[in-house]
């Protein structure tokens, strides 16, 4: 019997990642507020969250938000991302005028894609459940073509960039505004296998028990 994968997240992006793999989790989407989680931790901390730490500490919100209200899961998978240009750390834009300005911004230059991952064991004992959390970071440098403001227009006119970290995709109409990647394809996509194989390894999760389909 598959491994019941709940995936905390409203991505198309990562549940077509996990479909594509042969893993269907059910999707439960978390009620996080996102900017008040990552304004307590600046806070407690008393200065700005470098890109990886906040990709996490949002991933870990999601999931343990979403583990509290699936009691019949196995196994509850949080991601978030963000998008480090330069010293400023970005995720969604707010509004088209953001995403304009963004990609102003990007374009021409190259950033760091940062995908938290945090996972929720909620498996009985005598199921092998160990009752432990556990995250990681991926991160992949990515380079963006020199798009004139008539591309950018046209590509924030679509609605895209408005749904997803750092107002980019690499596997949708955001393609052809890649150069290229150095790092897991994933990690921009959203969702890094490879980290997440090793977290589910680390819970005594074979990758292989979640397939739904081979």
């Amino acid at each position: 019997m598959p491994t019941r994968l709940v995936l905390a997240s409203a991505s198309p992006a990562r549940l077509s990642t996990l479909r594509s793999a042969g893993v269907d989790p059910e999707v439960i989407v978390s009620t996080v507020d996102e900017p008040a989680v990552q304004a307590a931790a600046e806070q407690e901390a008393g200065q700005p969250l470098e890109a990886p730490d906040l990709a996490l500490l949002l991933a870990r919100a999601k999931c343990e938000d979403v583990a509290a209200r699936a009691p019949d899961a196995d196994v509850v998978l949080g991601c978030d991302s963000v998008l480090q240009l330069g010293a400023a750390n970005h995720g969604k834009p707010a509004d088209a005028a953001e995403a304009i300005s963004r990609w102003q911004q990007m374009r021409g230059r190259s950033g760091i894609l940062h995908t938290g991952h945090w996972l929720v064991d909620l498996r009985e004992v005598d199921e092998g459940g160990t009752g432990g959390t556990v995250g990681a970071t991926s991160s992949t440098l990515v380079h963006f073509a020199d798009l004139s403001d008539e591309e950018i227009e046209a590509y924030v006119a679509t609605g895209e960039p408005l749904r997803v970290a750092g107002a980019f995709t690499v596997d949708g109409l955001g393609g052809p505004y890649v150069t290229g990647i150095e790092g897991d394809f994933h990690t921009v996509v959203g969702l890094a296998l490879p980290v997440l194989r090793t977290l589910l390894g680390d819970l005594g999760i074979a990758w292989h028990s979640l397939r739904s389909a081979v």
